[in-house]
């Protein structure tokens, strides 16, 4: 095919300088030129406001959901709507981080003050004792406290953005939305797990470990957090997980130190959920080194700080999910891989420990309706 035939000004109907071509063609130029960056404004502007409608969508309907938990099911009575919106405004300062030196046990003690503060005004709201029940109101409240914060955060981006009439600064928001948004159809998606009690995807962690635990004797070590001894061909096996049923993670940090210095163990295996990357498939296992646990880091750095001191390889099995399956309820995919990480976890103990020694195995994530 020769290109070189072809008649640029017929190609664009100027060959006779017709002006209503001309029209057609320089003004939409011209408009983009001087009107562009507003016109992509307008449009974006769009997408990103129905996904804040969704964003509150998704706050109200599971404050509304807490809310019937609370009327119907613990029978709290007054006025429990002005309680749970003061409790979702709650708010925590980090600590100060120029001098880095000692600023863990500073997150820890604030962290620690916040969730025995929250705890106690759920117990007040609620007006039980009931640990499993008080657990899952608790759970509930971060949802939904998640959700409003996420509506917030990005509400504030857009109407500053739309405010200034700056393209530039709407465009990061644009790209993070998506991940925004599977974010909170994930946080949505959690609360009618919770409100009734079942196991979510992040809690396979505890159950191998629970399902480790079953006929031997249980004891609290620390709060919310139970061991059990056992054997495993001549090796002594400390199993640690989250008190269930209730919906808790528990304080694996200060249980794996008081552990590490009563019984020395020679190797510690921790269990847990890990998020998936896109393009791998839900529920499988891998396994690799370090302390496989999530969290702000208080809990990891305790871990971490205990084993070096001792001198303790750590050793990581993790179940690979979305952020999705790791907080709704688990999937049978999920549940079953329960026996195979099990076994992954006799042959580490096997390639690692010889006869007489002990192993510290852990089972990291929220422990919500799989009991011990």
């Amino acid at each position: 095919m020769n290109f070189t035939d072809i008649n640029i000004d017929q190609f664009l109907g100027m060959e006779d300088s017709n002006p209503i071509m001309w029209l057609i063609w320089i003004v939409p130029i011209v408009i983009f030129i001087f009107y562009g960056q507003r016109i992509q404004l307008h449009v974006t502007s769009g997408e990103i406001n129905k996904n804040i409608e969704k964003l509150l969508k998704f706050r109200d309907e599971s404050k509304k959901e807490m809310l019937d938990h609370l009327k119907k099911s613990l029978h709290v009575s007054g006025d429990v709507e002005k309680s749970v919106e003061r409790f979702i405004e709650y708010f925590t300062i980090m600590p100060v981080d120029i001098d880095p030196n000692g600023i863990m046990p500073k997150i820890k003690h604030l962290m620690r003050s916040r969730e025995d503060y929250t705890r106690l005004q759920v117990k007040m709201l609620c007006g039980t004792d009931n640990s499993h029940e008080l657990s899952k109101v608790q759970n509930l409240l971060e949802v939904v406290t998640s959700l409003h914060l996420l509506h917030k955060i990005v509400r504030h981006l857009f109407l500053t953005a739309k405010k200034q009439n700056n393209f530039p600064l709407i465009l990061p928001l644009q790209m993070m939305l998506p991940f925004i948004m599977e974010q909170a159809a994930a946080l949505r998606g959690a609360v009618s797990a919770l409100r009734q009690g079942q196991p979510i995807g992040d809690g396979i962690g505890p159950m191998v470990v629970g399902k480790m635990m079953l006929g031997l004797e249980k004891k609290s070590i620390a709060f919310e957090t139970v061991y059990a001894q056992g054997e495993f061909e001549q090796r002594v096996l400390q199993l640690l997980k989250a008190e269930g049923p209730l919906a808790t993670v528990g304080r694996p940090g200060d249980a794996v130190e008081i552990i590490v210095g009563e019984k020395r163990p020679d190797i510690i295996i921790m269990i847990d959920a890990a998020l998936k990357l896109e393009g791998e498939s839900s529920a499988s296992i891998a396994q690799g080194f370090g302390a496989a646990i999530g969290g702000i880091g208080t809990d990891r750095f305790q871990i971490e700080e205990v084993a070096t001191k001792h001198k303790i390889p750590i050793y990581a099995i993790v179940i690979k999910q979305s952020i999705k399956e790791a907080i709704t309820l688990m999937t049978k995919e999920i549940a079953e891989r329960a026996d195979e990480v099990e076994s992954e976890v006799h042959r580490t103990i096997r390639e690692s420990t010889t006869p007489g020694q002990t192993v510290l195995v852990v089972g990291v994530g929220n422990t919500l309706g799989v009991p011990q």
